[in-house]
């Protein structure tokens, strides 16, 4: 239509603006306000050095940092941590961000470890639950280079822990019996159902033995007495009926049974007994050295002789032996 003003394209009603918007300007000449521009495609957006450098601070890994290795969860008595093998790079420290979530749940959240050096995050309080699967993850970090998450399998305290052995704290011995008071090395919770197994053998070569208790203070019976045995302890916690949870097993603990009362007045009367045979024999044999001790003397002692070259020197001399020994008597014979 003539003298109309040409409109946007696509809009057909009396309000719309001329195009292009015309405005009285400076010098009566009608200014342009805008004008229409080819819109960049996403692709062109992605290529842009700025949006690469954006898009690789975020979740997608650096190809130039290795992911960490070894990465595994160590749980012993219910207290869990995840470690992992140090990413090594030469002239750089490697910091680690370490999350979690649960088997119900999508989102990641934090462990408490986030660019930390160390190469082991603990579980933080809100995921220590026993029967809770949990899934973890960590990567490496060194600027803004980021390796690969590593991820754990699912990981359930209740079946994956490794209980320690039980701490026996006394035992007491009887003639044919052990008394022994023993506790677990973790906190029971009160819905907890243990067991332990013990295993006893004589101190020889005789085959072991084995019991199980469910109390704290139990006693290994029928034994011999004042025989050493040994025994060692292994608790089960029973994570539903018939399958259990196996600890390890305690060190070898050796005892020695005590002496029954009749057993112990037989020695003692054996004992005096032989106290006084033994007392008798010397009592005896005291009086037979004093009634024979001049035989005795006299056996003891035999007679002097005079040594042979000691006969010779008096043979040259002219003195008789015999005339030796009896020349006193035969001079005080004649002298009277």
């Amino acid at each position: 239509m003539a003298g109309t003003p040409p409109t946007v394209p696509g809009c057909s009603k009396p309000q719309c603006p001329a195009w292009p918007w015309a405005l009285p300007g400076i010098q009566a000449q009608p200014q342009l306000l805008w004008a229409i521009f080819p819109r960049p495609s996403l692709l062109e957006c992605a290529r842009a050095p700025g949006n690469r450098r954006r898009r690789r601070r975020g979740n997608e890994p650096s190809p130039h940092l290795p992911a960490p290795k070894d990465v595994e969860v160590y749980s012993y008595n219910f207290q869990s941590l995840l470690r992992w093998s140090p990413v090594p790079v030469e002239n750089s420290s490697v910091l680690y961000t370490a999350h979690y979530r649960t088997g119900f749940y999508e989102e990641w959240s934090e462990m408490g470890c986030t660019q930390t050096p160390q190469t082991q995050c603990e579980f933080p309080p809100q995921i220590r639950r026993r029967r809770w699967t949990i899934l973890l993850r960590v990567r490496a970090e060194l600027g803004p280079l980021t390796s690969a998450w590593v991820h754990t399998p699912p990981f359930v305290a209740e079946r994956n822990t490794l209980l320690g052995p039980p701490k026996v704290n006394s035992v007491s011995v009887s003639p044919d019996s052990l008394f022994v008071s023993v506790s677990p090395s973790f906190t029971p919770e009160t819905e907890d159902i243990l067991h332990y197994h013990v295993s006893y053998w004589e101190n020889t070569t005789s085959p072991t033995e084995e019991l199980s208790e469910s109390k704290t203070l139990f006693q290994i019976g029928n034994l011999k007495e004042s025989t050493l045995y040994c025994f060692s302890i292994q608790v089960q916690l029973e994570i539903y009926s018939g399958h259990f949870l196996e600890g390890q097993q305690s060190a070898p603990e050796c005892h020695r049974t005590a002496l029954s009362e009749a057993t112990r007045a037989g020695k003692i009367i054996l004992l005096f007994v032989m106290g006084l045979v033994i007392l008798n024999l010397v009592a005896t044999g005291l009086l037979f050295l004093w009634k024979h001790h001049q035989k005795i003397k006299h056996w003891s002692q035999p007679p002097l002789q005079i040594p042979s070259h000691f006969e010779e020197v008096r043979g040259d001399l002219g003195v008789s032996p015999v005339k030796e020994k009896l020349g006193g008597n035969i001079t005080q014979r004649s002298c009277c």
